[in-house]
This record gives C-alpha cells, sequence and structure tokens, in this order.
C-alpha cells in the first residue's frame, strides 16, 4: 500500500516556475513507475509525465515537453515535477500517481486507470 501526498502548488504568473512534490509513505514506493497528470476545469484528466522506478526513463505530453522536469529521489520516497515557463494553460489541479504494475514500455503509462495509488491533488494557477 503506497500513500501519495501532493505539496508546491500555488498561484504564479505567466512565465514563471513551480516545482511541485510528491511525498509517498510505503517502503515499496521506489519500485513503482510514478506518473503526473493534471485536471483543469470542465476537463478530463490528462497525462502530464511518467518515470520509471529507476528514474531512467521518463516521458511528457507534447505540451509540457521542454518546459517540465519530471523526476524522484527514492532514498526520500519523493518525486517532483519541475515546471518552468508556465503559461495560462497550465492551470489545473495536479495529481501524482504511482503504480506497480505500470511501465514505460507501451504506452499504459499515459492512461490514468492504470496508476492505482493517487495523491490528492494540488492547485496550480497561472495568472497572465
Amino acid at each position: 500500500q503506497v500513500q501519495l501526498v501532493e505539496s508546491g502548488g500555488g498561484l504564479v504568473q505567466a512565465g514563471g516556475s513551480l516545482r511541485l512534490s510528491c511525498a509517498a509513505s510505503g517502503r515499496t514506493f521506489s519500485s513503482y513507475t510514478m506518473g503526473w497528470f493534471r485536471q483543469a476545469p470542465g476537463k478530463e484528466r490528462e497525462f502530464v509525465a511518467a518515470i520509471s522506478w529507476s528514474g531512467i526513463s521518463t516521458d511528457y505530453a507534447d505540451s509540457v515537453k521542454g518546459r517540465f522536469a519530471i523526476s524522484r529521489d527514492n532514498a526520500k520516497n519523493t518525486g517532483y515535477l519541475q515546471m518552468s515557463s508556465l503559461k495560462p494553460d497550465d492551470t489545473a489541479v495536479y495529481y501524482c500517481a504511482a503504480d506497480p504494475k505500470t511501465n514505460l514500455r507501451g504506452s499504459s503509462y499515459y492512461t490514468s486507470t492504470k496508476y492505482d495509488y493517487w495523491g490528492q491533488g494540488t492547485q496550480v494557477t497561472v495568472s497572465s
């Protein structure tokens, strides 16, 4: 069992940066794929980024590629999402997710239903 708690959201001006953290409980987090998703009002939850259990493999949605960076520190049981050059379209609730079966081979990690464990979300608001 893994519990996830996000932090680091807030209000930022366009062009600014934020770093989200995802603190995990449970010794097995280091063996789980981790993903970040976001959901804007009136829209479906969408994939943002994912990272393999080792941290070697990462992938990003086209909309954030080159601006966001996902990372993890398994010794601290924590994952991160560094967001730069933020745009108003990035405004959403951001969720971290983890799963022991999902991996970055294939495309299943894009799908929110493939993740068993979720945090409560953290709001990111980007003003223009």
